[in-house]
């Protein structure tokens, strides 16, 4: 359940383990901080979604430091990273972009707006467990989740047409 929550918001699977790692740290060392208002899985899941948005949060800093350092004349040595040979070059090459541009879409959701997305459509809560683990209420989850489908649309729209 962590792994699966991590990757659906990071899109990497070592990203992902890394993370996953990170959260059961995290959850052994705040064990007797947790006070029982909710379920442990809910607590736990809590944790992930948190880990998860700091992660994409250090990846935005490092993408605009990467773009300052190609401004003024730095390479960056991630660009000289071959990448790894797949059966069907075309596939592979239309798998990745299809997933980049969803990833680029909910990663210009509002985080609230993304987390209540993922955790109602790819993961499959109820509204009543997703304001458990976003501690809100009912409406505003539902609030959420179809303002976020709203997004996807209009921004997916967008990139389609434009690309016809």
């Amino acid at each position: 359940m962590v792994l699966n929550t991590c990757y659906r918001f990071v899109f990497n699977r070592e990203d992902a383990e890394d993370l996953a790692q990170e959260v059961f740290i995290e959850v052994h060392r705040s064990l007797d901080r947790f006070r029982e208002e909710s379920k442990l899985s809910t607590w736990i899941y809590r944790i992930a979604v948190t880990k998860s948005l700091d992660h994409l949060r250090k990846l935005k800093r490092k993408k605009r430091f990467s773009s300052l350092k190609r401004i003024i004349g730095v390479d960056d040595p991630a660009d000289s990273i071959p990448a790894p040979d797949r059966d069907n070059p075309a596939d592979a090459l239309a798998d990745k972009e299809r997933v980049s541009v969803l990833q680029e879409a909910l990663n210009s959701l509002p985080d609230n707006q993304k987390t209540a997305f993922l955790l109602s459509k790819q993961d499959g809560y109820s509204n009543q467990e997703i304001a458990d683990i976003l501690q809100t209420t009912i409406p505003a989850v539902e609030s959420l989740v179809h303002r976020a489908k709203k997004n996807l649309q209009t921004k997916l729209e967008r990139h389609y047409d434009a690309n016809r």
